[in-house]
């Protein structure tokens, strides 16, 4: 799928690789099917998805909503800086990484480092006026103003996360899923994008159910290789009772449980399919082998980048190869 997912630079990505990073409509998003019995690999319409799957099968997405976590501004000493919020907000407290001066035109990893900031500084975040109660290098902990006012400062001064390979920035309702629901997501859960209430509506007229859990995907990209290399890290997630009825509706019957994005992964993985709230810590890699989920919408990144090996607990390193080649021959997207 034309699609981008966060990046843990382990080794450099590989850029043999030639994908394009135009905009892509979500209605017009494309996707490489790869047979998990055969080396097929197969360009389609993403519309196309209620075909690949069978009655009986069971969707999982992330309905968490992005927030505007991008917060700019200044230290108590006027040093310019930038807070991403790295999670859901708690009562008064926020969480998050800072960089230093510049914007979105530049890349993350490019930036200049903050300024170092330590319990009890004082930070103005546009209209939200912050204290410092944590500090380990970039990742800070905030506390300021809570209820109503917090939230409405937050939008009132807040932006998505923006990317650098983008010509204009993206407002905030570009980055929600069709179904979004509570504002728990850093960054978007960016592989539910194309799947539009049309798409939807033609897995249900197929047989396929569709269920949803709130899972609070973090942040891509901090800007610094030691914090990246650590990703993801512990995030929050609820499985909903009448999911993991669904999930266990299906394993009877024989269907399959197919999860809309990595971050689906992990909070099915990590929950064993019970409902309820917990704190997703597994990390996806080649050699883990998934209890509960069988297949995965995700997408497109390059060997060298984390989600490339998150990818192979499901194919292996040659399939997904064959797949980002045909996505390059027919021009598919990252980064979308």
């Amino acid at each position: 799928m034309q699609g981008a997912l966060a990046v843990e630079p382990r080794v450099a990505p590989d850029r043999s690789l030639e994908l394009a990073t135009a905009e892509v409509s979500r209605h017009a998003v494309r996707l490489i099917a790869i047979d998990p019995t055969s080396d097929r690999v197969a360009l389609r319409a993403f519309a196309e998805l209620p075909s690949l799957l069978r009655a009986g099968d069971l969707v999982v997405v992330n309905d968490a909503a992005t927030l505007p976590g991008s917060l700019r501004g200044t230290t108590s000493d006027g040093e310019l800086i930038e807070l991403r919020l790295s999670g859901p907000v708690e009562g008064n407290r926020l969480e998050g990484v800072l960089l230093g001066a510049g914007d979105w035109h530049t890349r993350t990893e490019h930036r200049p480092a903050p300024p170092d900031v330590r319990p009890g500084a004082e930070l103005r975040l546009g209209e939200i006026r912050a204290r410092v109660v944590a500090a380990t290098g970039r990742r800070v902990s905030v506390e300021t103003a809570g209820g109503d006012a917090l939230w409405q400062a937050l939008y009132a001064s807040g932006t998505p996360v923006q990317y650098a390979h983008r010509d204009q920035p993206l407002p905030l309702h570009s980055v929600q899923t069709s179904y979004a629901a509570r504002p728990w997501a850093a960054e978007m859960p960016s592989a539910g994008r194309p799947l539009t209430w049309r798409v939807i509506l033609g897995l249900r007229r197929a047989g396929i159910e569709v269920a949803t859990l709130t899972h609070a995907a973090g942040l891509s990209s901090t800007g610094d290789a030691g914090l990246d290399c650590a990703m993801p890290w512990p995030e929050r997630y609820e499985l909903p009772v009448r999911t993991a009825a669904a999930i266990e509706r299906a394993r009877h019957d024989g269907g399959r449980v197919i999860a809309i994005g990595t971050t689906v992964v992990r909070a099915l993985e990590a929950s064993g399919g019970a409902a309820g709230p917990g704190v997703a810590t597994l990390r996806l890699s080649p050699g883990y082998r998934p209890e509960l989920v069988d297949g995965l919408v995700s997408g497109l990144h390059v060997p060298g980048e984390s989600h490339f090996d998150l990818l192979r607990a499901f194919a292996s390193h040659a399939r997904l190869a064959r797949a980002l080649a045909l996505a390059e021959a027919h021009g598919l997207s990252s980064h979308e």
